[in-house]
């Protein structure tokens, strides 16, 4: 069975259509990521699916019920953790995560556990507004996932994270993943997606561009290797006439060659002696969502 089960799903603000006739399925278990510019729709498709905002068309399950009208059977069985968060005023940290997990009957020693694992133990006592924006959002993170969700939705949950934090959190939601959950998160960071989704979905001018695994999206790229090697070891002359090597430029790290053949140009530095420092860049996630959205600023 489908996690979540979307058909012609559309939303419209006047004249603007933020989510323009939207197919989605996402399986139980399944780890997907929406990624997109400013303005793409990724938020107002979550809501739609999370039962947060009403759709003017289209058909929204979620674990076999309808999302809307907002569905009360579906609420214990769903994490939400928004862009913006909102909490009690002048509760310490102990006592929203407590105050959250009271309303699905989870005790008071899962609530503390829930703070040790977002480390925030040692601000247990710290009023919500004292908090950090890292702070705060790993708070609304635990919050989401208190009661143990099956299906649990992130919007831009790593934004005010620090690196470490970030990767603990990486962490976290892969471990709650392999527990057989469902995650589904919106991130502007593509080594986010790239590392820990199933599938990502390209989302913009509210249409889902492609949906795929992380490979298979770099893989349709066919986009050319990049390989760098060490200043000195070879002039743009050399580099030129390397067989396979199609363009070639100087940076403040080496010479750049071009190539869609890497394997061969790498085997001929081998062969005249010239790897010191050699460094071969692949495709990434990054260069799919730039070439499928553009370069130009979003608002």
């Amino acid at each position: 069975m489908s996690a979540i089960h979307v058909t012609g799903l559309t939303k419209r603000y006047g004249d603007l259509v933020a989510v323009d006739g939207v197919d989605l399925d996402v399986a139980e278990g399944e780890f997907v990521g929406v990624v997109g510019p400013n303005g793409a729709g990724k938020t107002t498709l979550l809501e739609m699916v999370e039962g947060l905002r009403q759709p003017d068309a289209g058909v929204v399950e979620v674990l076999g019920e309808p999302a809307w009208p907002r569905n009360p059977r579906l609420q214990p069985r769903i994490g939400v953790q928004l862009q913006a968060s909102s909490f009690f005023e002048r509760l310490t940290a102990r006592e929203q995560i407590r105050t959250f997990a009271s309303l699905y009957g989870v005790g008071r020693a899962t609530a503390d556990g829930w703070l040790e694992r977002v480390g925030l133990t040692d601000k247990a006592e710290s009023r919500v507004e004292d908090l950090s924006g890292g702070q705060a959002q790993r708070l609304s993170i635990a919050c989401a996932l208190v009661h143990d969700p099956e299906l649990v939705f992130l919007d831009e949950p790593t934004a005010a994270l620090d690196p470490q934090a970030r990767r603990n959190l990486w962490d976290l939601l892969s471990s709650i993943n392999d527990r057989g959950r469902t995650v589904v998160l919106t991130t502007h960071y593509m080594d986010e997606a790239e590392a820990l989704c199933d599938r990502v979905a390209v989302m913009d001018n509210g249409r889902i561009l492609r949906f795929d695994t992380p490979a298979a999206l770099v893989r349709g790229l066919d986009a050319p290797a990049r390989i760098r090697v060490a200043p000195g070891v070879l002039s743009l002359a050399q580099a030129a006439a390397i067989p396979g090597v199609t363009e070639t430029r100087e940076d403040g790290d080496g010479v750049v060659l071009v190539t869609r053949d890497p394997a061969g140009v790498v085997g001929a530095l081998a062969a005249s002696d010239q790897l010191d420092g050699v460094a071969v860049q692949t495709a990434t996630l990054e260069d799919v969502f730039l070439s499928l959205t553009g370069r130009e600023y979003r608002a």
